[in-house]
């Protein structure tokens, strides 16, 4: 088990602490799920929680408190990787902390600074336990799972208050984040158990003769996730993996290696075998690069970065052609015509541009506007954002959004300022660092937007991943549309217009493997298991098929054809 450390944490607000039992702290669940004749679990008619619909009740907030106070007293924890089922330390003896971005004087965690050789180690251990589960049928497989999405929901609490420290996110966003991760498992069992474990019988070629297509594990995958949905992103790769019936060697983000901890926990309890999931934490130059150049890796599952993912994507396969299932980021645009309802799209593009304080990748960057209503939306906008985006402590109940993930995000973000300035640009709203009192000892910016600018400047075409929104005019649909374009990435894209015909019209010619028109919750945002899937064009992906859709599981999984004869 994991080992703490007393130490004395200050916070910029006195917190609750209240004693309350677990089974009290999961009183909030998830749609409930009644079991079926061969025990697996089916969904009911209940409602289903998402990101926009998720309301917390009084007794929520208080849970949540409670929860927080239960997170707070973890600060500081000696954490463990995992290997084989067991928890160790690095081979070097090494450690690395992690402060909470909301405030750096609190230490999350202690992690050990995992080296070549202990990625090595888990390698060994995933490979070991690869034939074992990889034979195991595919209903046993989905049986674990579910199991560990019914405790994820359970602890879910847990999870949403961790993540206000480890990575600054606010409680609505943390919750639905942990049930999100949940429904991606269900999803994904849903998917395995409708196709019967992707096993399809063929026109038979003759008497006495069958063939069969089916779908088997490659073996070992390794799963490098990022640090701004540490949960969900984390679970979401690695349930494909071992419903597929590969093993896993997870490299979480090092700024977020709690909540990894905390889905292994999770399949823990549920009775994943010894080997199945292997949790390495370190570096990338050690263990990311050695993930990448073992050739007992089968497989490699990313979300990060545009650059680290295309180095993988170049490098990973040497000896033979392997997958690399990757997710690499956004520059995602809006367009608004005349015949938008502006209230709708400020609403819209502010929520998307500065939920979790623009640290999506497919948070919203950039507007491209019809000179004609670019005024009256501006002001709309400013509005929005000046009254509803409150920059706050996570934990905060009143807080929209919190900081930003380190100063190296502070950094960027300034640097956008100053470039816009340089450049002749305006900023309309924000602009300045928030270090008034107990926010000088986070990374707090203000939500900001700017306009003025030449669609050729380096924040219309970079990912940011800070809070931080340009707006540029357009003379028409057709002008805009060819910016919205004119980008390296393809992820996420919106429009808002009452026209039907414009709408059609940036369906059939914006280049993003997500679209949505006129939506409130978030322009850009908003992805969710069995609403709407989620994945990448051009820079912005590698396979073509989005994650919670029916074709990407079959990516962790590889076709053999058999000719059975049969005397």
């Amino acid at each position: 088990m994991a080992t703490r450390t007393k130490k004395v944490t200050r916070s910029p607000k006195k917190m609750t602490n209240k004693k309350m039992t677990v089974k009290k702290m999961t009183k909030r669940a998830a749609p409930k799920r009644a079991a079926s004749k061969n025990g697996a679990t089916k969904k009911t008619d209940a409602p289903r929680i998402t990101y926009s619909n998720l309301v917390l009740t009084e007794q929520d907030h208080g849970i949540y408190d409670a929860a927080v106070g239960h997170a707070r007293e973890d600060l500081g924890t000696h954490y463990k990787n995992i290997i084989n089922g067991v928890e160790v330390d690095a081979s070097s003896g090494a450690e690395q902390s992690h402060a909470s971005p909301a405030d750096t004087r609190l230490v999350v965690s202690y992690f050990p600074k995992a080296t070549k050789e202990d990625t090595l180690e888990a390698i060994r251990a995933a490979r070991l336990a690869a034939n074992e589960w990889g034979r195991t049928s595919y209903k046993e497989r989905i049986a674990v799972m579910r199991k560990a999405a019914d405790l994820m929901v359970e602890r879910g609490w847990k999870g949403a208050a961790l993540m206000a420290y480890e990575v600054g996110k606010t409680r609505a966003e943390g919750i639905a984040e942990v049930y999100e991760a949940a429904e991606i498992i269900r999803y994904n069992c849903d998917a395995i158990e409708r196709a019967n474990g992707f096993q399809y019988d063929l026109v038979s070629p003759g008497k006495g003769q069958r063939t069969r297509s089916v779908l088997l594990p490659y073996g070992v995958f390794g799963v490098i996730s990022p640090w701004n949905f540490p949960i969900a992103l984390l679970t979401g790769m690695t349930s494909c993996s071992l419903i597929g019936g590969n093993t896993v060697v997870a490299k979480p983000a090092s700024e977020s290696p709690v909540s990894a901890y905390f889905l292994w926990e999770c399949l823990r309890d549920a009775g994943l075998p010894a080997g199945a999931f292997n949790l390495v934490v370190g570096p990338g130059s050690q263990v990311g690069e050695t993930i990448r150049q073992s050739d007992s890796v089968d497989g490699i599952a990313f979300t990060g970065s545009y650059d680290v993912g295309m180095h993988l994507y170049k490098n990973f396969a040497t000896t033979y052609p392997k997958p690399v299932i990757a997710e690499l980021g956004g520059k995602n645009p809006v367009i608004i015509t005349e015949k938008a309802d502006l209230d709708l799209a400020a609403e819209g593009v502010a929520r998307g541009a500065f939920g979790f304080s623009g640290q999506k990748c497919s948070a919203t960057s950039r507007v491209y506007i019809d000179k004609r209503v670019k005024g009256d939306f501006l002001e709309r906008l400013i509005d929005f954002t000046s009254k509803k985006i409150t920059v706050g402590y996570p934990t905060e109940r009143t807080s929209f959004t919190g900081p930003v993930m380190n100063e190296g995000a502070v950094e960027t973000w300034q640097q956008a300022v100053e470039d816009t300035d340089r450049a002749g640009g305006r900023v309309v709203y924000g602009g300045n660092r928030i270090k008034d009192g107990e926010f000088a000892h986070g990374y707090y910016v203000q939500p900001t937007i700017v306009d003025n600018l030449t669609p050729d400047h380096r924040v219309f075409k970079e990912e940011l991943f800070v809070p931080f929104l340009a707006v540029q005019e357009t003379e028409s649909l057709e002008e805009a549309m060819r910016l919205a374009n004119d980008v390296q990435f393809g992820l996420t894209a919106g429009v808002y217009s009452q026209d039907e015909r414009e709408v059609q019209y940036f369906y059939d010619n914006i280049q993003a493997g997500v679209t949505y028109s006129n939506r409130r919750a978030g322009a850009t945002t908003g992805a969710w298991p069995q609403n709407n899937t989620f994945g990448g064009w051009k820079g912005s992906g590698s396979t073509g098929h989005n994650a919670f859709g029916p074709h990407y599981l079959q990516h962790f999984m590889r076709e053999q054809s058999r000719w059975i004869v049969e005397e």
